[in-house]
Order: structure tokens, then sequence, then C-alpha cells
């Protein structure tokens, strides 16, 4: 199993990580992805695995010395796990809810299917693509500065062709959250004049 989001996934159902992999024969586990720590990561699984697995990296170079700082880090993101992605995925709720409220012609979402740290946001007209808007919402103007007195960059990930995909992380608080909400609501109203309509 890819464990990238196993984490995620474990908190947001209330189970251990042990029950969600008990069926797969290995396992890997990035600190990096949703515990915050800067580097590293594992690789579990029946001991001949492990040590071929070890073998292997060691084959193509692989290998840190002195690892025990990144380690610690990983040990403290392991140990808040649960309270920081719990914040996490109540941010991500938080963007949703926001969106669904803005009730915006532009782009739209399902508050419901946020489970995790995780928004898609459906981009609901056919003359804007979320590469557009993903630049836009990254973008800083004058206007916007005028406009709200903040100048806001939110990276925003173009997922499918009408969609897009915003994720939360350790570093990104409650009020980050909210700027980012607001800055999509600027930005859809902006999107919308420019097209010569009133939201």
């Amino acid at each position: 199993m890819d464990g990238a989001r196993l984490m995620n996934a474990a908190v947001a159902q209330g189970v251990s990580p042990a029950q969600i992999t008990q069926h797969c024969d290995s396992v890997s586990l990035c600190f990096s992805k949703g515990l915050g720590a800067p580097a590293g990561a594992l690789v579990a699984g029946c001991r001949e695995f492990v040590a071929e697995a070890w073998r292997i990296r060691k084959l193509l170079g692989g290998g840190m010395r002195q690892a025990g700082v990144l380690a610690a880090a990983a040990r403290i993101g392991l140990e808040h796990m649960e309270e920081t992605l719990q914040r996490d995925h109540r941010n991500a709720r938080r963007f949703a809810q926001g969106i669904w409220e803005l009730g915006s012609p532009i782009c739209s979402v399902d508050p419901s299917a946020v489970e995790t740290n995780m928004v898609l946001v459906t981009v609901a007209v056919p003359w804007l693509s979320p590469e557009k808007l993903c630049e836009r919402m990254q973008a800083v103007s004058e206007e916007e500065v005028a406009e709200t007195g903040r100048a806001v960059s939110v990276r925003l990930f173009p997922w499918a062709a009408h969609s897009l995909r915003a994720v939360w992380h350790c570093d990104v608080s409650a009020q980050d959250t909210q700027l980012a909400a607001n800055k999509l609501k600027f930005v859809a109203e902006q999107c919308w004049w420019e097209r010569g309509a009133a939201p």
C-alpha cells in the first residue's frame, strides 16, 4: 500500500492505521505528507521484504548518515498526528462550506464529500479553465489589495478538465483558510464581472 494518505484516512475514520493496512503485505508511509516532517519515509512488511528493500536501497545509492534529526521530526509528527490532521480536516471542510455558501456560478463544491484535508472544486463555467482559475488565485493584483486591503496568494492544483484541488497541511491555519475563501470569492466575482454579468 502506498500510505501517503494513510494517517489522514485513519484519523478521518477514527480507526488505527493497522486496521486499514491489515490485509496488505507491505506499506510505505511518508512523514512529510500530512505529518509535517521536513523529510522521511518508512517501509514496513515481512522481515524478508524489508531486508530486500534495504539491500536495493543501498545498491541504488540510498542512505543517510546522522538521520536522527529527521527521525525526531517524524516522531513529533506521529505523536501529534491526530490533533494536527483533525485540524487540517476541519479547515478543509470550512473552506468547502465557504465555497458552497458563496453560491457562485463560477465554482461549486459538495461539502459533504470532504472527508479529509482535500477539497475538489468544480469549475462550473466553460469559459474558465481550472488552470486559469489557479493562476488567478496565486496572482496578486493592485485591484485586490485596494479592494480587500490584503495581498493573498493561494496555491491550488488543476485536477481534471473541470476541477481543481485544494490541500491543507499543518502550516495552514484557520485564518489562512478564511483568507483563501475570501480570495476565491474575490476572484470569482472578478471573473464574472469580466464576462459582463453581475454575480
